[in-house]
């Protein structure tokens, strides 16, 4: 863990704990990208990170991937490689032991070793559901909540990934519609995608391009998965998703996917050393995947996506061979609470869509949901976010919070070209 002290010297008492997602990423490593954000934040209070179980330097479970089988759509290869890692970390670990229901348990156990008597919790993403357990064990602990793409309590996470996700990305691309450049450009570019989609389902296009990280030539296999990933991950953000409708239309129009397999590539290895893979099987095959059973899920509806059903079909691999761990009786219960909870949702964020903020927000008696339009999974860096983080912590209430800065950003404006937006 790290405390990093607030920069007055008469800060308050209830510090500011950072909770990372994933689930699988260190706070440590996702504090970087947050620390400007939280300036105004630090300036009045500590910041204090916790590499959760299994993550960063808490005995990060890491895998070592080969990554040449599963983007080659082998149906056995997710499999091969869960029980590869599998192996590999019961040398040192015991994996079941990993779970949400015991991290909030270290987490208290390190606000009581550092002497905060109430502590004030954002978490993104899967750290939304870590700080919703946290408020649950430890009620009496918490003086306020950030939630920033909130995961409900009841929700098993990635059961209705591929609709949210085929959602978020057909509202990014009606919105190239709607916005006069760059419908003046591409048309609708969900044209674009839809032949793209189906032409990919045929087999993969062999795609030579310079590295986008060393500039060598290189030469790689670009196939349904590949586009899929580029797809997801690009509409996490309004900055990726804004070149979204250019590099339909170049692979479409154009037969050039080199800027598609580049932006694939420059996604892929962002995340690839972030997530402890262990760690993050552990909490899915636990807490998700048992209960999809649940959720209803249907297969046809879901191969119609983007994604279709391979990830679900992995995940169910994985969790096969995968221990579970311990589960609080209570831990898929609605939460219940009067505590100030601060819920930020991304009008088009394609892995916590707004409707799981409002489903959030139904057991907690004082809160406010603030969505952005045109964003993407995670508000934090959004404009007047911290503004907005820092009134909200320093009223230690949402009555009569002013959110109407957020109401009036916009999201980044569409490439038109490498050059960049329409002047």
């Amino acid at each position: 863990m790290a405390r990093i002290p607030a920069v007055s010297l008469h800060s308050r008492p209830d510090p500011l704990f950072v909770l990372a997602g994933g689930p699988g990423m260190a706070a440590s490593s996702f504090y970087p990208q947050a620390a400007a954000p939280l300036a105004r934040v630090h300036l009045e209070r500590d910041i204090v990170l916790v590499d959760q179980r299994g993550t960063g330097r808490s005995n990060g479970l890491y895998c070592n991937h080969d990554d040449s089988g599963l983007w080659a759509e082998s149906r056995g290869a997710i499999g091969a490689e869960a029980a590869k890692c599998l192996a590999a970390l019961e040398r040192r670990a015991d994996v079941a032991l990993y779970t949400t229901s015991l991290a909030v348990r270290d987490l208290d156990r390190v606000r009581a070793a550092l002497g905060y008597p109430r502590i004030d919790l954002y978490g993104v993403s899967y750290g939304t559901r870590v700080a919703q357990h946290y408020l649950r064990r430890f009620p009496e602990r918490v003086r306020a909540v950030i939630l920033d793409g909130a995961v409900p309590p009841e929700v098993a996470l990635g059961a209705s990934l591929p609709l949210d996700a085929q959602t978020a990305l057909e509202d990014i691309l009606a919105r190239c519609v709607r916005d006069p450049a760059c419908h003046a450009r591409f048309g609708d570019p969900l044209a674009a995608y839809h032949a793209l989609h189906e032409t990919l389902a045929k087999g993969p296009v062999i795609v030579r391009l310079p590295s986008p990280t060393t500039a060598e030539p290189m030469t790689m296999s670009f196939g349904a998965l590949n586009f899929a990933e580029v797809l997801r991950l690009s509409s996490y953000t309004s900055e990726q998703a804004a070149l979204l409708p250019l590099l339909l239309e170049e692979a479409h129009a154009h037969g050039n996917f080199a800027p598609l397999a580049s932006q694939f590539l420059i996604v892929d290895r962002s995340y690839e050393d972030a997530i402890a893979e262990g760690m993050q099987n552990t909490v899915v095959c636990t807490e998700d995947v048992p209960f999809y059973g649940r959720e209803r899920l249907d297969r046809a509806r879901l191969a119609r996506t983007f994604l279709g059903t391979f990830q679900l079909d992995g995940l169910e691999q994985v969790c096969a061979l995968w221990p579970r761990g311990p589960l609080d009786p209570d831990f898929h219960a609605p939460l219940d609470s009067a505590t100030p909870v601060l819920i930020l949702a991304g009008a088009d964020d394609p892995v916590t869509p707004p409707a799981d903020a409002r489903l959030v927000a139904r057991g907690l008696r004082n809160h406010l949901i603030v969505e952005l339009e045109g964003t993407g999974h995670g508000q934090l860096a959004e404009p007047c976010i911290d503004r907005l983080m820092e009134r909200f912590l320093e009223r230690g209430s949402t009555a009569g919070l002013d959110a109407s800065c957020a109401h009036r950003a916009r999201p980044f404006p569409f490439f038109t070209s490498f050059a960049g937006p329409a002047p």
